[in-house]
């Protein structure tokens, strides 16, 4: 029988063989609002579909999901707090997104596709466009916990701060401050390019296989270690991106494969520090 390819991540047999379990959840996580490839595409036979800031931020505020909301919109698909849920991103660092967010508002039993559907489809494994039917459960609220998240003021007030290590996991392109989007898409997102003063980089994508599986925890410890992000020569390691998608797929293989701690994100990323007034800027 096929395992767990780490504590956090299952492998595609993994999910195939556990598709009708009662206990499980599969939940894909969408980066645009139109659910095009869910419904025309085919998803994982039993997935729900959400779009990213429907099921992880406050719908008005500019916060994530509290342990009650996160419950409410749990327990409509049918999933309480026992349920291990299995998630998938379109693209994939939207499932790392939400199983980050999902960790702040207090569901353990949280597990990520590797691969996500790109694997999943590259290996022909069923697809469909039948949408599922939940029957709702009463979801009590978890504890929340938002330890691994810092705010702006945190990071510009401790720049010089030993022990602490900034990872900047932006393009090439967006580091060095030629761009604040990742080519090809319209260069959007923040009105000044650069990076956080102090800022080492290292590309996101170094860490993914081309069918968006996470490289091996060799090769991702060589990665980190080839920057000088690791936990033997830092205090404290934190990570960031644009919107912090990327930052939280960097995350998981450090603290979730690697086993890293002490390890954050600064979720308003380059969108926020590249905006805000009087906060600097290094290029």
């Amino acid at each position: 029988m096929t395992t767990m390819t780490t504590g956090a991540l299952v492998s595609t047999d993994w999910l195939e063989q556990h598709l009708d379990d009662a206990d499980l959840r599969i939940i894909e996580i969408s980066a645009t609002a139109e659910d095009a490839a869910y419904h025309q595409g085919g998803h994982i036979p039993g997935a729900a579909w959400f779009f990213w800031k429907d099921i992880c931020w406050h719908p008005t505020d500019r916060q994530f999901i509290t342990p009650e909301a996160l419950a409410e919109r749990l327990g409509a698909i049918g999933v309480g707090p026992e349920t291990t849920i299995v998630l998938y991103g379109d693209p994939v660092q939207y499932g790392t997104y939400a199983y980050w967010a999902f960790t702040m508002a207090g569901h353990a039993n949280l597990k990520l596709l590797d691969g996500t559907r790109t694997k999943w489809a590259r290996e022909g494994r069923p697809l469909t466009t039948d949408i599922p039917e939940f029957t709702p459960v009463d979801y009590p609220p978890g504890v929340g916990d938002s330890s691994m998240r810092l705010g702006r003021d945190d990071i510009r007030e401790n720049l010089s701060k030993p022990g602490r290590f900034l990872l900047d996991v932006r393009s090439p392109e967006e580091y060095s401050g030629e761009r604040v989007m990742e080519a090809p898409k319209f260069d959007h997102g923040a009105e000044r390019g650069g990076r956080i003063p102090g800022a080492v980089h290292l590309f996101f994508k170094n860490l993914l296989n081309d069918d968006d599986t996470y490289k091996s925890a060799d090769e991702l410890r060589a990665a980190f270690e080839g920057v000088g992000a690791t936990p033997d020569k830092n205090d404290e390691i934190v990570v960031y991106c644009r919107l912090s998608h990327r930052a939280t797929f960097t995350w998981v293989a450090m603290t979730r494969i690697l086993g890293f701690e002490n390890v954050k994100i600064y979720d308003g990323s380059w969108t926020e520090w590249g905006s805000i007034v009087g906060f600097p800027v290094e290029k």
